[in-house]
């Protein structure tokens, strides 16, 4: 028998290769010859980085940066594939919006100059190729931030620098590249980004997610213009420069000075991960593939890592089994999106944080999967 198994992470409990590596225990109870492959699995969120870096074999670096608000440092991680000059980087490690306590959030003040400063360090370790994760941000700085740290100028009229937040877009008017890291031509950046709104408008970075990371209502429209006036400066050196394309207003417009400033594409995070894997091919040789994430809900099929594994799987007609933390009801939706059957781990009434702690979840996990394997094995005499 050979098994694929790719399990998205537990958050706060199990990493993915950890979820897969309890379930590989509980099927070797039942099935000890079984040719059994651990793959990781993510979606370009929180969890991406630790999955592909240590499931491809790459080596997590840890680096202090400028946090959302400038003069705060953060410890951030990220891993880097030497083999094949590769970063792995979610830039909510460096901007993200549960860096900040609630009362602290406000976009008009946080900045990307982390991720900035992030890249830059993993440029001088030798990375060419990015994989960058960008959900999850405090940002609405257009990039800005990330820019400076990578060597653009941003002036006002006065030619002084402007601040590294929002607030620095109010007084742009001059991008001047000529101090960029050079080594940045020689850099490609795939972008993990799967939502599709445009840089500016009813339906852009500001009037949707602007509220959600804590702008004041008055501002957003003020937000929204200076946007408008960065995108017209870029366009002016960067012919290219296209604020209405989809996924330009993700992270507070991060995808727009990735798609504009460098070689950058943006792509679903999912598909990201499966192709770095090789998902497909490992799952076309198999007799079945295994998945789960800490909680099946209808939010799983709206492009989830476990669905996308099912979804590859159903090509091949390979029978899927998932195991989950904890089930909600309309995770019978999974049922028709690819996931043949799933099953909670959890064995006895506890805890949330007895739930959540790794060694009783891995023991779950294993004990759970042994007793579904073994009905495998007898299912054929029945």
């Amino acid at each position: 028998m050979k098994i694929v198994i790719a399990m998205d992470s537990f958050k706060g409990s199990l990493s993915s290769i950890e979820a897969g590596n309890a379930v590989c225990s509980g099927i070797l109870r039942v099935y000890p010859e079984a040719k059994i492959n651990v793959l990781p699995l993510a979606d370009g969120g929180e969890g991406t980085v630790e999955a592909l870096t240590l499931g491809l074999g790459g080596e997590l670096q840890s680096i202090e940066v400028t946090g959302p608000i400038a003069g705060q440092k953060v410890a951030a991680r990220y891993g880097i594939l030497r083999d094949k000059k590769t970063a792995i980087i979610e830039m909510a490690a460096a901007a993200g919006l549960t860096l900040l306590p609630p009362e602290k959030r406000n976009p008009l003040y946080t900045t990307t100059y982390g991720v900035g400063e992030i890249l830059r360090d993993a440029i001088h370790k030798g990375c060419r190729h990015f994989i960058i994760g960008i959900g999850g941000s405090a940002t609405n700085d257009g990039g800005l931030g990330m820019l400076q740290a990578l060597g653009w100028q941003m002036l006002d009229s006065s030619g002084e620098a402007v601040s590294h937040n929002a607030l620095g877009l109010e007084r742009l008017a001059v991008i001047d590249d000529s101090t960029v890291l050079p080594e940045l031509k020689e850099c490609t950046f795939r972008i993990a980004c799967d939502v599709t709104n445009p840089l500016l408008g009813a339906e852009g970075c500001s009037a949707v997610f602007g509220p959600q990371k804590g702008a004041p209502p008055n501002k957003i429209p003020l937000m929204d213009k200076w946007l408008q006036h960065y995108a017209a400066l870029a366009q002016e050196k960067y012919p290219q420069a296209n604020p209405q394309a989809p996924g330009a207003g993700a992270a507070g417009g991060l995808g727009f000075a990735f798609l504009t400033f460098t070689q950058a594409a943006l792509e679903s995070g999912i598909d990201i991960v499966m192709r770095e894997t090789r998902l497909e091919e490992q799952i076309a040789a198999a007799d079945m593939v295994i998945t789960g994430e800490g909680r099946l809900d209808g939010q799983t099929i709206m492009g989830k890592a476990p669905i996308g594994a099912a979804r590859i799987a159903k090509k091949y007609g390979k029978p899927v089994i998932a195991f989950s933390g904890c089930i909600a009801p309309e995770a019978r939706l999974c049922n028709n999106h690819g996931i043949d059957a799933y099953f909670p781990i959890l064995r006895q009434i506890t805890t949330l944080s007895q739930a959540l702690e790794s060694t009783n979840a891995q023991q779950n996990m294993t004990d759970t999967v042994e007793q579904v394997f073994r009905l495998i094995k007898i299912a054929p005499n029945m």
